[in-house]
């Protein structure tokens, strides 16, 4: 499994670093040092996307952090558990599109990666 033409396209384009894996069938995909939003324990993350057999038309399922992204003094809804891929350990984040959110042929890593940002930048504190 690899990754479809338009995603290759997109990463290659943005200059995005990246790392391809399989594992147990699962096509994973690692940005390193993902930046995240000021007000995070770090600066960035290791971002773990992991795409199944039938991807792009089914759409992915979760996001992983390692080290966890962090917001201090802030629980993040789903985002409690950790697991195991690739050797490490990753800070789950659930999340889950309802029907007809994932548009087959239309949406892949670039929408994807959007609503990754949205979700890491709803999570910041809004100064006082």
């Amino acid at each position: 499994m690899s990754l479809p033409p338009v995603d290759a396209a997109f990463l290659a384009e943005r200059g995005l670093s990246h790392e391809i894996h399989q594992d147990a069938g699962v096509l994973c995909l690692v940005l390193p040092a993902w930046p995240l939003p000021a007000g995070y324990s770090a600066p960035s993350s290791d971002l773990l996307i992991r795409l199944t057999p039938g991807y792009p038309d089914v759409a992915p399922d979760m996001w992983w952090f390692s080290p966890p992204a962090l917001v201090p003094g802030r629980s993040i809804p789903g985002t409690d558990l950790t697991e195991g891929y690739l050797g490490r350990n990753w800070q789950r984040w659930s999340r889950h599109f309802q029907g007809g959110q994932w548009r087959s042929g239309v949406d892949g890593l670039e929408s994807y990666l959007a609503l990754i940002a949205g979700d890491l930048e709803r999570w910041v504190p809004v100064p006082a």
